[in-house]
Parts: C-alpha cells; sequence; structure tokens
C-alpha cells in the first residue's frame, strides 16, 4: 500500500482545513460538561447541552448532507462551518446565560457544520488519483483518531487551567479558520455515478432503477440501529465519566488524558483489525465486537480505581473501531452505490442518535442514581439497541460476502465516507 500519489500540497493543505473543522467537533462533548459543571446541576446540565448539540448534527447532516452541489459545495460548506463557529462563540462568551440560550446555541453548532465531514471526505478523493483513492481515505482515518485522541486532553487542560470557557472559544476560532482555508481548496468535485456526469440524483426522486430512495435508504434500518447502539457506548464514556471519576474520589483533570487512551486504542485497533482475515458474517462480528465493548464499558462503572479504568476505556477503545468498520462494511453491501452517498448521512443521523438518546438517559439518571448506575443503564440500552438490529438483519436474510476477507484500513475508511474510486481498485468488492 503506498502513499506517494497522496502526498502533495494540496492533500497537506486539505489535512489542515480538515483538522481545523472537525477539532471542535471532536471537542463539544466534553467542552460542554466542563462549561457548566460548576452550576447547580451541572453535570445534568452538561449531559443536556450535549444531547442538544447531537439532536442538530442528526437534523443538519440529512439535511445539508443531501443538499451539496459537488460542483458548488464551498459556500455551502463555508456557510454551515460559520453558523458552527457562530454556536461555539456564543456557548464560550456567554457561560452564564440561561440553559435555553447554552442549549440553542449548542444546537447550532451542531447542525450548522453538519454536512461538512462528507464533503470535505467528497473532496480529498478529487485531490487524488482515482487508483489512491483507498490510500487518501486511509488517512483521513488516521487523521480523524488523531484529532479524537488530541481533543479529551486540550479541553480538559484548557478548561481546568485557564476557564471553563476557552475550549469552546478555540473551537470558535478553529471553525472560523477552516472556514477561511476552504478558498485555498477547489470549489467542489465531479463525481460520475450512474445518474449522470455530476453524480446528482433523477429528478424524479428515483435510483438508476426506479426504486424509491427512501425505500431504498430503509433497507439499511437494521445497519443503522447497530450504528446507534455503538456511539451511545462513546456517550457514556464521555458524558458521565467525569462525575465517575468524581465519585470514585479521583481528580476530574484525568477524563481527558482517560479518553485519550481510548482514542489511541481505537487507532490502534483500526489498524489491527486490518492486518489479517477474520471469522464469520459482518453482522455477526459487529455484535460480537459491539458486546465486548458494552462489557468494556460496564467495566468501566465497576472498576474501583483509574487504571483499572484506563484498561476498560482501551479494550473498549480497540473493539470500538472494529466494530465501527464493520458497520460500514454493511452498509456498502446493502446499499447500491448510487444510494451510498445519502445512507452515510443517514447513518451520521443514526449514530447521533444513538448518542442524544444515551447522554439524555444518563443526564436523567444522574440526579437520581449515582454515575456508575447511570452507564450500566446506558449499557443496558446499548445492548437492546444491539439486538434490535441484529435481528433486523437476520430477518432480512442479509449474508456478508468476503467475510473471511482480509479489509485493508483504506477500505474500511471509504466504507465511512464514499465507495473507493477506480475500476482496478480490489476494495470495490466490498
Amino acid at each position: 500500500m503506498s502513499y506517494r500519489d497522496v502526498v502533495s500540497r494540496r492533500v497537506l493543505t486539505w489535512a489542515l482545513v480538515a483538522v481545523a473543522a472537525r477539532m471542535p467537533v471532536a471537542m463539544a462533548p466534553l467542552a460542554l460538561v466542563f462549561l457548566v459543571r460548576e452550576r447547580p446541576g451541572g453535570y445534568s446540565l452538561g449531559a443536556a447541552l450535549a444531547a442538544a448539540y447531537v439532536v442538530g448534527e442528526i437534523i443538519g447532516a440529512p439535511v445539508l448532507g443531501m443538499r451539496l452541489n459537488p460542483r458548488r459545495a464551498r459556500p455551502h460548506l463555508a456557510a454551515g462551518l460559520l453558523a458552527g463557529a457562530v454556536g461555539f462563540a456564543g456557548l464560550g462568551a456567554f457561560p452564564a446565560a440561561p440553559a435555553a440560550l447554552l442549549a440553542g446555541s449548542a444546537f447550532l453548532a451542531g447542525a450548522g457544520p453538519a454536512a461538512a465531514p462528507g464533503g470535505l471526505r467528497a473532496l480529498l478523493t478529487s485531490l487524488v488519483p482515482g487508483h489512491a483513492a483507498a490510500q487518501a481515505l486511509s488517512v483521513e482515518s488516521m487523521l480523524t483518531f488523531g484529532v479524537w485522541a488530541v481533543s479529551p486532553a486540550t479541553v480538559t487542560g484548557l478548561a481546568l487551567g485557564v476557564g471553563p470557557h476557552l475550549p469552546l472559544l478555540l473551537a470558535a476560532a478553529l471553525m472560523a479558520a477552516s472556514v477561511a482555508g476552504l478558498w485555498f481548496l477547489p470549489a467542489g468535485w465531479a463525481a460520475d455515478g450512474p445518474d449522470g456526469p455530476d453524480g446528482q440524483e433523477r429528478r424524479d426522486g428515483r435510483d438508476g432503477r426506479g426504486a424509491s430512495r427512501l425505500r431504498v435508504l430503509a433497507r439499511a434500518w437494521p445497519v443503522y440501529v447497530t450504528g446507534a447502539a455503538g456511539l451511545s457506548l462513546l456517550a457514556l464514556a464521555e458524558l458521565v465519566l467525569p462525575a465517575l471519576l468524581d465519585q470514585r474520589g479521583i481528580a476530574v483533570g484525568w477524563a481527558g488524558p482517560l479518553l485519550t487512551v481510548m482514542s489511541v486504542s481505537s487507532a490502534i485497533g483500526a489498524f489491527l483489525y486490518g492486518l489479517r482475515s477474520w471469522p464469520g458474517r459482518l453482522r455477526t462480528r459487529s455484535v460480537v465486537l459491539t458486546a465486548g465493548m458494552s462489557a468494556a464499558v460496564a467495566a468501566v462503572a465497576l472498576v474501583p480505581g483509574a487504571p483499572g479504568i484506563a484498561a476498560a476505556l482501551a479494550v473498549a477503545g480497540l473493539l470500538q473501531s472494529g466494530a465501527m468498520l464493520t458497520r460500514n462494511l454493511s452498509l456498502r453491501e446493502v446499499l447500491p452505490p448510487d444510494a451510498l452517498a445519502a445512507g452515510y448521512s443517514v447513518m451520521y443521523a443514526a449514530v447521533g442518535a444513538g448518542y442524544a438518546a444515551t447522554g439524555s438517559l444518563a443526564g436523567a439518571l444522574l440526579p437520581l442514581a449515582a454515575p456508575s448506575t447511570a452507564i450500566l443503564a446506558g449499557v443496558a440500552l446499548t445492548l437492546v439497541l444491539t439486538s434490535v438490529g441484529w435481528w433486523g438483519e437476520i430477518r432480512a436474510g442479509r449474508s456478508a460476502p468476503g467475510a473471511g476477507t482480509a479489509v485493508p484500513l483504506g477500505a474500511a475508511a471509504g466504507a465511512e465516507g464514499a465507495p473507493v474510486g477506480g475500476g482496478g481498485d480490489p476494495e470495490r468488492r466490498l
């Protein structure tokens, strides 16, 4: 696997813009908790603000993502990122504002830039030759894990060392910088697809086979449910961990480093997953990995000391990346190529819904029960969602061809963003 065709000045510029756009997204949940934790009912309010942020993402991703014009995407992306910067700036500038105003700013910060991840991913693949798309998407995946590894420590250090509002002001500045960076990149991209040279859908809203686009997307509902289950565990780790550390008598400043351990472990897990072939169907692998991650998160709630919590989070992160990759590969199997872009938007909304649901459940339970109990309740919800998704896939009779085939990391990354370009790419078979 060679990266020579990916190394260029334009790709480096894209990477800088992508980091500036995605770092605020990774910082937001923990930053919102720190912003209000000193207020009465602070942890519950922080979880509610994080839920409002994710609800914004849930609504913004499909609504805005499906309206991107491939040839003139820059104004659309810039407007969304600028709206996100305004939302983050409102949170950081007015931390003592009423809860309703903070929730509105959090919603705007989540909804505005929700189409940016998919748009930037499509733009990246247009900057490299078609045969190098897998390598480009692999680089993007590693970049994303790096951002998520750095952001918890950044938020914790700034919130505790300087002020709880500073991480959100930094997020606003980074997102505004990403808007300026868009003008150093092409204005858009052109994607060839079954519906025409621009890859746009037919005006009748149907795909190339005449089937309703909504009906095509609905076929993948079990995969969306499983995706929601996977991210609900991330909500538990991010939103309840500070309160759990308080319960255990551990300095809350350890929240950032502990979440960094989980992110680094996820990057390692993604690398290991692509090194070899794995037995069983994709849906079976997804259930096993999600169940293992659930057990690890439950252990976080039960072990008493920081070393045990760190070990449990490391195991959860290791399994999380594999569960994410199997989920994305399953989506590619279920949907036709011309519906994948819309499918990824729906998946983004679905996993956001899982995050918001678990965050809201944890926020409602924290005033009534111990943080460890809130985590265990969230794990139970995750297992219910996983069971529903698994039942749906079995009922639909979907199998996973090539389940025993090695999956390169680049192919897995492509599954999350867009079909890998180039007819000769072996990853196309996945």
